[in-house]
């Protein structure tokens, strides 16, 4: 631990914002289990004129350090989308956030949320909701379980001490996240094959893969079924058309149309799953830089990716099946060719769920009925200000 007084300031230069973005580099070089990010993705997520999402909402982003060296770090922002949404579904007037939380020791933490909230109450703010990093959409939640193995693509990892600074600072839970585990090795239960076989023999409905060359059309109308489907969910904030063109422009290395799957009834979409490989697994060894070379390393991997984990970040059903048979059986069929795929034509043999909200039966349900378990459990907190 450095010695000398503890201080807090914003990000102000680039050399700070590389500071923010190295800090974590620092602070988990001896984590196994952490996986280094692409530094330019951070600093792109952290940037007003690369990233869309400062086009609805403001950020702060801080920086501790003692004897002038960075220590610890913290965004905190305000989101015009989660100020109009429903108290019920996390949002609604007054309330702010923090996130991108990295932290020395307890201390640092400490000083860190007592920055972000003192920023918050300057906007007028009343409740504190966090860690959301940035946006629902990015890294939403603070590890709290299953930080013995390492986080799929787009999902985070934190120091086992953060809870307990966290709550220290006053701060309840209010939201549970879960990933689920599973082995798509071995084929699902009978039941579940059942499902999958009569809905095989059911005309109206078809199941098919996204076509990538028709990427622009394709990424629309899954936005479509999934802005119906989670509109009700919990911190549902809809992406606006600039970040869906953002979205896409990342994404679109990593889709391919074997793991993405569009479920049709008498012609219509009704249904999506979507399916990425583990980043993670192909960008481990890369120290968090694509340059010199290592943009050309990743490129040569994406181009027939071979990984033993399946993510599936995305999945929606339209509403007006929600809690039906029919959508079970839908999901049931995308995940079963999603699954025989992700074997046959990648070499993987697991596949990991999530998040899902700990409110969200529906999806648990199915979770569970395919015999995944839940193997991280990611926290969101709030406080009155």
């Amino acid at each position: 631990m450095m010695s000398g007084p503890l201080t807090v300031r914003p990000v102000r230069t680039a050399k700070d914002r590389k500071a923010f973005v190295d800090l974590a580099f620092r602070l988990y070089a001896k984590d196994p289990n952490w996986v280094p990010p692409l530094k330019d993705e951070v600093h792109g997520l952290i940037n007003p004129k690369k990233n869309p999402w400062f086009g609805h909402a403001a950020a702060e982003f801080f920086l501790a350090e003692r004897g002038g060296k960075a220590v610890g770090r913290i965004s905190a922002q305000v989101d015009q989308l989660v100020l109009a949404m429903p108290a019920e579904q996390g949002g609604g007037p007054g309330t702010g956030q923090w996130g991108m939380i990295e932290a020395e020791d307890g201390e640092v933490a400490a000083a860190l949320i007592e920055a972000a909230e003192a920023w918050l109450r300057s906007r007028g703010m009343t409740r504190s909701v966090g860690p959301i990093s940035i946006s629902i959409w990015d890294e939403p939640g603070l590890l709290v379980q299953g930080h013995d193995h390492p986080p799929t693509v787009m999902m985070g990892h934190h120091n086992p001490a953060y809870q307990s600074w966290v709550e220290a600072a006053g701060y309840a839970g209010i939201k549970d996240l879960y990933t689920y585990d599973l082995d798509i090795s071995k084929e699902f239960p009978p039941l579940v094959q059942r499902i999958v076989a009569s809905g095989e023999r059911n005309a109206r409905i078809r199941i098919r893969e996204v076509d990538k060359s028709r990427f622009n059309e394709e990424a629309a109308l899954i936005l479509g079924i999934l802005n119906n489907a989670w509109s009700d969910n919990w911190g549902f904030v809809p992406l606006t058309d600039a970040e869906i063109v953002y979205a896409g422009k990342k994404l679109k290395p990593i889709v391919f149309n074997d793991l993405i799957r569009v479920a049709e009834v008498e012609g219509e979409p009704v249904a999506f799953m979507m399916t990425l490989p583990d980043l993670n697994e192909l960008t481990a060894d890369l120290g968090g830089s694509l340059f010199p070379f290592n943009f050309i390393k990743l490129l040569w991997r994406l181009r027939h990716p071979r990984v033993r984990t399946m993510r599936v970040p995305l999945m929606g059903v339209v509403k007006r099946l929600q809690a039906t048979r029919l959508a079970s059986q839908l999901a049931f069929m995308m995940i079963e060719y999603i699954r025989r795929a992700s074997v046959a034509n990648y070499g993987a043999s697991r596949g990991e769920i999530g998040w899902i909200l700990d409110d969200n039966q529906g999806m648990r349900s199915i979770a569970e009925t395919i015999d995944s378990k839940v193997n991280k459990t990611y926290r969101i907190y709030q406080k009155t200000l």
